[in-house]
């Protein structure tokens, strides 16, 4: 359980972390992560300007709350609640026809659809395992081997790399090869 829940631990604040700074690395990809926001039209100019920096200070405490010890099991809370306030978002926006770029790792001119829906569900299952590994962990009293650390740490960075990089590889994928 120790083991899977580093990965989970370290895919989670991974995702997040890039997340984050996608959308900080400048203020062209700030200001457009924050029209994106006001774009799915759920609220106000005004209010949606407050829910996009609301996005990133909870993605910020998720973080945190990640990576140091004392608070893990919260992150674990933390980012799947994050995520279903996210999801729950993303959907209400393709139930009105939004067809809004997804500004959820910076620059994208993907339109948020459903594979977006089905990439936070699936972290709400890493978080919800991490939380339950954690559980189970924290009262072992074992020692991590450095091996094992490595291996959570090599899957955690794939499983990341995926996650972030999931409208290239679906569109890799999807590109159809016409007939000679």
């Amino acid at each position: 359980m120790l083991y899977l829940m580093i990965a989970c631990q370290a895919l989670l604040a991974g995702v997040f972390v890039i997340a984050l700074a996608g959308k900080v690395r400048g203020r062209a990809a700030l200001d457009e992560f924050v029209a994106s926001i006001v774009a799915l039209g759920m609220f106000s100019r005004a209010r949606s300007v407050v829910a996009a920096y609301a996005v990133l200070g909870a993605e910020a405490v998720v973080i945190l709350a990640l990576v140091l010890p004392y608070t893990l099991l919260f992150g674990f809370v933390a980012a799947t609640a994050l995520l279903i306030v996210l999801t729950a978002g993303i959907s209400a926006a393709l139930r009105r026809g939004r067809l809004t770029p997804c500004r959820c790792f910076g620059a994208s001119v993907t339109p948020l659809g459903r594979t977006h829906v089905v990439r936070n569900l699936v972290l709400v299952a890493v978080g919800c395992i991490g939380f339950a590994a954690g559980a189970a962990a924290g009262g072992a009293g074992s020692a991590a081997h450095p091996a094992g650390v490595a291996l959570a740490l090599a899957a955690a960075a794939v499983g990341a790399l995926i996650v972030v990089r999931l409208d290239d590889l679906i569109g890799l994928f999807a590109t159809s090869v016409s007939p000679r």
